[in-house]
């Protein structure tokens, strides 16, 4: 296993039991992101870095009994908690590294994911990997219920120039990676940037 699985499994392990207690008010944010990736009655989605699965519900009611909703995280304790919820109710759980899907390429129609960018280790190869497993013209958002501002002051530091998460620097980021950005928001009560695989 990389360092940088070790740290991310490091970070997660001990949060797993009382992520979602930490965090109580969210769920009207993932259900508002989830609205506006757009998916259809019968898509497949991937929930990538899914944690306690807080995105599955919406993502299931999305997509209707129909659809395939698969939720994919590097953290058998977060896996855990999002059983011990219910949430494997509303999709497949499957413990993977987001960098390397065990998917078919282009099998998917939607990649959704929750806080994973600033977790991952070589973010222009690992957004080329979401992009493998999604067909062409099929839709990434990446999510997080709170905005860029918000989250550092959380973290007790200060949002810098060079954020991943920042316009200037996502758009090219994605660019690079395969993806075209289409709507960008970074508000106190949400972050969502959306963006479709061009063919």
């Amino acid at each position: 296993m990389s360092d940088d699985h070790t740290h991310v499994q490091e970070f997660f392990t001990p949060r797993a039991a009382d992520w979602d207690s930490r965090f109580p008010d969210d769920a009207p944010a993932y259900a508002a992101a989830v609205t506006e990736l757009g998916l259809r009655e019968g898509d497949r989605v991937l929930d990538a870095g899914c944690g306690t699965g807080r995105a599955l519900p919406p993502l299931r009611d999305a997509v209707g009994p129909s659809g395939v909703v698969v939720g994919a995280d590097l953290t058998p304790a977060m896996l855990e908690a999002a059983v011990r919820a219910g949430r494997d109710r509303a999709g497949r759980l499957l413990l993977a590294d987001v960098t390397a899907l065990p998917l078919r390429s282009g099998s998917l129609d939607a990649v959704f994911a929750a806080g994973l960018v600033a977790h991952l280790p070589d973010p222009s190869r690992n957004l080329r990997e979401l992009a493998r497993v999604v067909r062409p013209g099929g839709a990434l958002a990446l999510f997080h219920p709170i905005g860029r501002a918000a989250l550092a002051a959380r973290q007790g530091r200060s949002v810098t120039p060079d954020d991943l998460r920042a316009e200037p620097n996502l758009r090219p980021l994605l660019a690079g990676s395969g993806w075209r950005m289409t709507s960008y928001a970074d508000e106190d009560a949400r972050f969502l940037a959306l963006a479709v695989l061009e063919g």
